[in-house]
């Protein structure tokens, strides 16, 4: 039980003029951070106890799990991260520094970096220490500090440069059991959402600079998210925007068949989608053919989608290429032989065809069957384009970006897409890392195999803040009980009367006894002023102890989520109380 005269809750009236969402006006104007630089913060009593109980119950439900906490540095050796699989990517969010200080080592690679997430360091760890298959499997994980130098930290806790993350790694004697071990690991995250009272949903996600063959993220629905996720609720289908697939090629689609032969046609200054969309050559985007030209480790590739749609860049990550861009104009054309606006794929007509790493067309041209692209020559254009016959595919995939409305995969029923924050994302990465660091086992026979191993992490600080945002109202947070930083807020409204303060601790030990945390406003304030407070800092259970009441004989007890307020007589407020604690408790478990 604590006394809020002896605690420390410095609310404010007025948000910060740099926080642009509710719930990063909320953090600061509920006093749970403060702000030391951009993307850095303070964690505040009121806030430090809303993250501690989000530690404990991840805690819990990953030691349920069967994963094991450790602890490891913040400060890495480069030389690890060099080793690994994501130096290029990841050097440029990573803060390094070296030991000579004063940039004696300017000229060379940094010596150290802080650590935005341990897959380079607990891998040679677990290579040192675990080389038989009687240790297997193992999960370790920690809750602690990561680092990354975001160029433009926004929305609080969002997108900081130092944040709490849980990150977890799974290692295992074969793919079987990894699979396994991820999907235990997918049903602690389940858990621990439900616990905290934040409605997150797990969605299909790309595995991207990490790797892998499989992902999920789970997402906080809220309109300032990060994300799209598209999902039917009736089928369970969800995906993130990066991942979503739709029915929208059906599996039976026959191929159609040409309507005469290929003919040219002059467009002048027609190098969009639009243009050739407008009079007089009125062509619907939806049959025109769209060539994008990207460089893949190098060399050219090219991506052909409807005119229609739009590409979804990181699912040019299936094709393999370690690092890819989109082509310069200067790039283009000595491969095309025209500058962008008139390109195409047919046979025969790309100039310098032997220099591309592949032609990869998205699945849904084949809706189109006889359409029109570019010729390749500029001011040209070519129609009755048939898919079969006239164009060169390396490979046909899924590169398009799905769009409201299409069909579930699963169903067939219209899928819908909303905003969500991440929270919360798993990786079955396989052995890319056991790979490149060597972590090995040996099985009964004396052979030796690659561990396989998965990846998991939850955004602590950044939970604490989706929570906020998804739980809030025009007076302030509304907080779930199992993450509140008090469930009971005891306001005296006369705390001069020592009557009505030994009445107040009573009721917070009848609270207390049934498992909540107390807090008693025993300031000598205004009560609108208390109950504004109250309202802000969005404390499940207000009691209020007044003059007036106690001489009628009544104290009021009120939810924050309801208007309604409960008038309790004196010889029934501590069971009152007590029972609705038992309550509030039951209906967080359930």
């Amino acid at each position: 039980m604590k006394l809020w005269s002896q605690f420390f809750i410095p609310t404010l009236k007025e948000s910060p003029s740099d926080a642009e969402i509710a719930s990063h006006k909320l953090l600061i104007r509920a006093g749970l951070v403060r702000k030391l630089g951009g993307g850095l913060y303070t964690y505040m009593p009121l806030g430090l106890r809303v993250i501690q109980k989000i530690t404990q119950i991840c805690r819990e439900e990953l030691d349920t799990s069967g994963a094991i906490e450790l602890w490891m540095p913040h400060v890495h050796p480069a030389e690890l991260w060099q080793q690994g699989p994501r130096w290029a990517a990841a050097r440029e969010i990573m803060f390094r520094a070296d030991s000579a200080g004063d940039g004696k080592r300017a000229a060379r690679d940094p010596e150290f970096v802080l650590g935005p997430t341990h897959e380079e360091v607990i891998t040679p760890l677990v290579k040192a220490e675990i080389t038989s298959y009687r240790d297997l499997p193992k999960n370790f994980f920690q809750i602690a500090t990561k680092f990354r130098n975001e160029i433009r930290p926004r929305f609080g806790l969002m997108r900081a440069r130092e944040f709490i993350m849980m990150d977890a790694y799974s290692f295992d004697a074969n793919d079987d059991a990894s699979v396994k071990s991820y999907f235990t690991m997918k049903a602690a995250y389940e858990r621990f959402f439900k616990r905290i009272g934040a409605h997150a949903i797990a969605v299909e996600a790309d595995t991207g600079v990490m790797g892998g063959s499989f992902s999920h993220e789970f997402m906080v629905p809220a309109e300032i998210g990060d994300d799209d996720v598209i999902y039917n609720e009736a089928s369970g289908y969800a995906a993130n925007r990066e991942k979503a697939t739709s029915a929208l090629v059906p599996a039976d689609l026959a191929d159609a068949a040409p309507v005469g032969a290929v003919e040219e046609f002059a467009t002048p200054g027609v190098v969009t989608i639009a243009a050739l969309e407008a009079a007089p050559y009125s062509v619907p985007a939806d049959q025109q053919f769209k060539t994008l030209v990207y460089i893949g480790d190098g060399k050219p590739f090219l991506v052909v989608i409807r005119g229609c749609d739009e590409l979804e860049e990181a699912k040019l990550g299936s094709l393999g290429f370690g690092v890819f861009r989109p082509a310069t104009a200067d790039e283009i054309e000595p491969v095309m032989g025209a500058k962008p606006g008139s390109l195409g794929i047919i046979k025969g007509t790309i100039k310098n065809e032997a220099a591309l790493a592949g032609i990869f067309a998205d699945h849904a041209i084949r809706l189109i069957g006889n359409g029109t692209t570019g010729a390749n020559k500029d001011g040209f254009h070519v129609r009755q384009v048939n898919v079969a016959r006239d164009l060169a595919v390396t490979k046909f995939g899924d590169f398009r970006r799905v769009r409201p409305g299409e069909p579930d995969p699963k169903s067939g029923q219209p899928l819908q897409v909303r905003r969500g924050i991440e929270v919360g994302h798993i990786f079955k990465l396989g052995t890319k890392y056991a790979e490149k660091f060597g972590a090995v086992y040996t099985d009964d026979q004396k052979q030796s195999h690659l561990m396989v191993m998965g990846c998991y992490g939850i955004g602590i600080s950044r939970t604490m803040q989706a929570v906020i945002e998804q739980s809030h109202d025009a007076d302030g947070i509304v907080w779930p009980w199992n993450c509140a930083p008090f469930q009971v807020l005891i306001c005296v409204l006369d705390p001069q009367l020592p009557e009505m303060m030994d009445l107040a601790k009573k009721l917070g030990a009848a609270a207390e006894g049934a498992g909540a945390d107390v807090l008693i406003d025993d300031r000598i304030e205004r009560p609108g002023v208390k109950f504004k407070d109250a309202d802000l800092i969005g404390i499940p259970v207000r009691v209020t102890i007044g003059s007036k009441g106690l001489k009628d004989g009544i104290v009021e007890l009120k939810w924050r989520t309801q208007k309604d307020v409960a008038k309790v007589p004196l010889a029934e407020v501590e069971a009152r109380l007590a029972a609705t604690v038992e309550e509030a408790k039951a209906k967080a478990a359930s």
